[in-house]
């Protein structure tokens, strides 16, 4: 039996490579206006939630400031992201990979449990007996599978030039456009917060074999 199924190797790595270039063209379209609003409307300086800094070339995609080439490299990206979710999304549920191996039970709330993983990952023991994953790991890949990236794709919809009128109960229900906007880069340094401390991870728990087991499927 393999430790990652097809679907799971397909999905990660087709995730890995747009999130990279969704999230090095979104800074260059950050760099285009780098302040945050809440609400419907926002522009004037002095009214944003938070100023943010301009991301220097290096970490952009192009490697120069381009907003309509950004934006043709968001939009290429955007759907098979969105469609790669929904696709492992339904993977995860057909094969019961979300109920087996991310999905919590409630004696992992327990306090004291959560207190001996967190004890444990500080030591750098990750051992998970039995189960694939341990706590710490399942809400971390619960968080990122059903709340991070689904809100990305909402938040990516409602900001959307033409979307608006098809989607304009979305853009209310996240509190107008500013806010969505606010929402979408929030969600996509989350994203990253994740990302660092995933490969952090794998770099101090056998990562060879990590990357292997996630290329070839490894063995159960």
């Amino acid at each position: 039996m393999k430790r990652h199924a097809i679907s799971t190797r397909i999905w990660h790595w087709l995730n890995l490579i747009c999130v990279v270039v969704l999230f090095m063209s979104g800074l260059t379209i950050s760099n285009g206006h780098r302040r945050l609003y809440w609400g419907d409307w926002g522009f004037a300086a002095g009214t944003e939630w938070l100023a943010v800094p301009r991301f220097p070339d290096w970490m952009t995609i192009p490697g120069h400031y381009s907003l309509a080439v950004a934006r043709d490299w968001h939009t290429l990206m955007a759907w098979p992201f969105a469609l790669g979710l929904l696709f492992g999304w339904a993977a995860m549920l057909a094969n019961r990979h979300f109920k087996r191996d991310i999905a919590t039970n409630r004696k992992e709330w327990r306090p004291a449990q959560i207190k001996r993983d967190i004890a444990a990952h500080l030591r750098l023991d990750f051992d998970h007996g039995a189960g694939k994953y341990n706590f710490l790991q399942k809400l971390a890949y619960g968080l990122v599978l059903g709340v991070f990236l689904p809100m990305m794709v909402f938040t990516g919809i409602a900001i959307s030039p033409g979307m608006e009128p098809s989607f304009g109960w979305l853009v209310d229900l996240l509190g107008g456009r500013q806010s969505a906007r606010s929402f979408h880069f929030l969600f996509a340094f989350a994203l990253f917060g994740f990302f660092i401390v995933h490969v952090a991870l794998v770099l101090l728990s056998k990562p060879l074999r990590q990357i292997r087991d996630m290329i070839t499927g490894g063995t159960a």
